[in-house]
């Protein structure tokens, strides 16, 4: 009977003080689901490449790149998503390189890589 009661004591107590369960997000932040999260990244890469479609100057792109680098920071799944979200933030970053020095048609194929690798890491999920 003691081993019982010891045990149950043990798992009762880890439970109380575990990180995990009193884990939750600031006050005013908004959680996504990993999907939810690329989707969103996904978007704000269409309209940066919409942007350049309709003839919009580097540093306006620059900036809808930039929305989208921020956004990709809510993708939270696992550790080989997280690597393959880091290389897709790698052809981001290039691709508001590229916008910042007014080379739009190489910001755009470097977006339509980052759309496509975002779109891939689903497959990791």
């Amino acid at each position: 009977m003691k081993k019982i009661l010891l045990s149950l004591l043990i798992a009762s107590s880890m439970g109380a003080v575990s990180s995990q369960v009193w884990a939750e997000a600031d006050a005013g932040r908004i959680v996504y689901a990993p999907v939810e999260a690329i989707d969103m990244v996904s978007g704000k890469i269409k309209i940066a490449i919409d942007a350049i479609s309709s003839g919009s100057d580097g540093e306006a792109v620059a900036v809808l790149i930039k929305d989208a680098l921020d956004a990709s920071k809510e993708i939270n799944a696992n550790d080989k998503v997280d690597m393959a979200r880091s290389r897709a933030n790698n052809k981001l970053k290039a691709a508001r390189t590229h916008a910042k020095q007014s080379a739009l048609q190489e910001a755009e194929q470097e977006l339509k890589n980052a759309q496509k690798s975002f779109q891939d890491l689903k497959n990791l999920l």
